[in-house]
């Protein structure tokens, strides 16, 4: 096993973890703000992710999938994603249910997105500052790659979580437009839902992340 690809590894899953906790975070956060305290009254609105941790969607789950590969495993599905504990939230605290339940549920994503925009930004700070080129070991080359860990991983988890699967973000948001016969078949997707997110979700998570990364790179390297 090489050193550098164990760093990387545990600098994905503390990201992830970090990430998966601002998102949840987030949700709570906007819902507070829109008159529902379910998840405020429960400690939510915090980044301790000891609120947020879900043991399969956040510890082990991810760690098969990051750790796998550098013992012999297989990285299910070829790419990263990993679920917190769901955000209680019930609607009927809500002025305007349907709004304020989308702006609450978007807000995780969000989140996400602004994370990677801020990781973006310390890329871009160090190449100014820093130069291009970093000698390898030193804290620049590993903020660097801390950086560049954080672009990929919360853009991997914007685009996972508005996949229309349950119980997604993107299928919260897309249950407000369905008919009541078409939404009790759609909440009754379990584990076929989840087989889809691996098989199907996987490619369509890469393809969306692949214009993405191709701008980040070509922003930073027109500086």
């Amino acid at each position: 096993m090489q050193p550098n690809r164990f760093v990387i590894a545990i600098f994905e899953f503390v990201l992830l973890i970090f990430s998966l906790s601002v998102h949840e975070c987030a949700h709570a956060w906007m819902a507070s703000r829109l008159g529902d305290q379910t998840a405020r009254l429960q400690g939510r609105v915090t980044l301790n992710p000891m609120y947020h941790i879900d043991p399969f969607g956040t510890l082990l789950f991810p760690a098969i999938m990051i750790f796998g590969p550098l013992i012999g495993g297989g990285a299910l599905g070829g790419f990263l994603f990993g679920w917190a504990k769901p955000t209680p939230v019930i609607t009927r605290n809500f002025k305007r249910i349907v709004r304020d339940d989308t702006l609450t549920t978007l807000a995780g994503p969000v989140s996400n997105l602004l994370l990677a925009f801020a990781a973006f930004l310390g890329l871009v700070l160090l190449k100014v500052f820093a130069g291009p080129m970093q000698p390898p070991g030193s804290n620049a080359e590993a903020l660097g790659l801390l950086c560049e860990l954080a672009i990929y991983v919360n853009l991997a988890l914007f685009f996972f979580n508005l996949l229309p699967l349950p119980p997604l973000d993107g299928s919260r948001i897309l249950r407000h437009f369905l008919p009541y016969n078409a939404l009790n078949a759609y909440d009754r997707m379990g584990i076929l839902s989840f087989v889809l997110m691996i098989f199907v979700g996987g490619p369509i998570v890469r393809f969306l992340m692949a214009p993405a990364l191709v701008l980040v790179r070509l922003a930073l390297g027109s500086l």
